[in-house]
């Protein structure tokens, strides 16, 4: 597919819309470090169509919001081990001013260099590398920074996050790509035959009355589960599904286990 252009986010956090208009749905989000390819455009070019690198996910962002790199620059980006942000919260020296970055952040500084040739940037907060693995234990500290983050459709960050958008950035800072939405997840990693066989850190993914993958969280420990539903939270999980321990009610159907970690 040809391009009109390249750039990358250089906001906290830019919302990508199903439509281009403000009172479009969020799809999903843009954080500080994200690039894409320009793929669109409404007439006037006040709205662009994008394509993000990391999951081929694509939506529309208000051209205001936009950060146009060389195509030069865009494949130093997607050929860079990075660092990624691994406070919930943290500031950060950008072009002379500071800036607030949230977790799950992709900074371009590398192991070889403190500040980016071409922007300028210098972070002094807890970061790890992009393409390091991490096993489970590091998987559930990053997972438990989320919780109590309230529900948002489309959103990926610990102030507003859906239930997969909380699974690909866990698994993200863990070194591990994972696509956007649930039915795309359920389709990756290792088919797991039932909970007997499953293990803390395998990815479990639950229909709607429809039948249709609509819902995905975290195996823990000792039969529970954390996932985004009303907040990010930790529930206990069995055979029929997600049992609510604030309710007692089952709240989602469990359909097929995957496991992404590798041992």
């Amino acid at each position: 597919m040809n391009t009109l252009g390249k750039g990358v986010c250089r906001l906290s956090i830019v919302p990508v819309r199903a439509e281009a208009s403000e009172k479009s749905e969020m799809v999903t989000q843009l954080l500080f470090g994200d690039h894409y390819s320009i793929i669109g455009a409404t007439h006037g070019g006040a709205w662009l169509q994008i394509r993000i690198f990391y999951d081929d996910y694509m939506g529309w962002i208000s051209a205001n919001q936009h950060y146009s790199i060389s195509e030069e620059y865009f494949e130093q980006i997607s050929h860079s081990d990075y660092k990624i942000s691994l406070d919930v919260c943290a500031t950060m020296l950008y072009k002379k001013h500071t800036m607030s970055i949230v977790l799950g952040s992709i900074l371009p500084i590398s192991t070889q260099e403190l500040f980016s040739p071409e922007e300028h940037l210098a972070f002094n907060g807890e970061s790890k590398s992009l393409v390091q693995k991490r096993e489970y234990d590091f998987l559930k500290l990053m997972a438990k920074k989320y919780l109590n983050a309230p529900y948002l459709w489309g959103g990926k960050t610990p102030f507003g996050i859906d239930c997969s958008g909380f699974t690909q950035q866990v698994f993200k800072i863990c070194g591990y790509s994972l696509k956007r939405d649930a039915y795309e997840q359920a389709l990756q990693g290792q088919e797991v035959a039932g909970l007997e066989q499953a293990q803390p850190g395998d990815l479990a993914f639950f229909t709607n009355s429809k039948g249709a993958i609509s819902h995905v969280g975290i195996l823990l420990e000792d039969q529970h589960i954390i996932h985004a539903s009303g907040k990010v939270r930790i529930d206990l999980l069995d055979t029929k599904g997600i049992l609510n321990t604030d309710t007692g009610v089952y709240t989602h159907t469990l359909a097929s286990l995957k496991r992404i970690l590798k041992k």
